[in-house]
C-alpha cells in the first residue's frame, strides 16, 4: 500500500541501505527528514490484510517554490520489478503538479537504468547545457 508518509528515520535507514543507496547517519536522518517537502511510503500486505513492513520510498525536497529535487527513491530487491518504482515517481509527480508553483525547476539525480524510469515522466538530461555537480561535507 503506498501512502504519503515521510518514513521514520529507522526506516529511511534502513530502505536505504537495504536496497543498495549509500548510508546515511541517524543524526542527518533526524534534521533532514522533518524538511521533506512530500514523501511516499510503500507498505507490503500481510496475509490477514494489514500492512507489514515497508518496502520502498521516495521523497521530494526542495524550498516550496523555485526548486525542487526527488530523492531517495528506493526499492527493496525482493519487490523491485513489481512497478514500486513507477507508482512512487507517479505519486511525487502528481503531487508536484498539484502543489508546485508553475515554472518550478524540478531536478532528480537518476543513477544507472533509473533513468528510463525518469524519462517516462518527462525527465531530460541537462547536458550539454548543464552538467549535474555534487559534493560531500
Amino acid at each position: 500500500m503506498l501512502r504519503a508518509e515521510t518514513p521514520s528515520v529507522d526506516t529511511y535507514l534502513r530502505l536505504r541501505v537495504e536496497s543498495g543507496l549509500s548510508a546515511r547517519t541517524v543524526e542527518a536522518a533526524r534534521v533532514g527528514l522533518p524538511n521533506t517537502w512530500h514523501a511516499v511510503t510503500v507498505r507490503a500486505g500481510n496475509s490477514d490484510g494489514s500492512e507489514g513492513e515497508a518496502v520502498a520510498m521516495g521523497r521530494v525536497v526542495g524550498d516550496g517554490g523555485c526548486v525542487f529535487q526527488i530523492v531517495d527513491i528506493c526499492v527493496l530487491p525482493a519487490h523491485q520489478g513489481q512497478g514500486l518504482g513507477k507508482r512512487i515517481m507517479a505519486a511525487l509527480v502528481g503531487e508536484l503538479e498539484r502543489r508546485a508553483p508553475q515554472g518550478a525547476y524540478v531536478s532528480l539525480i537518476a543513477d544507472g537504468d533509473a533513468r528510463f524510469l525518469y524519462e517516462k515522466f518527462g525527465f531530460r538530461p541537462t547536458a550539454p547545457e548543464s552538467i549535474g555537480m555534487h559534493r560531500r561535507t
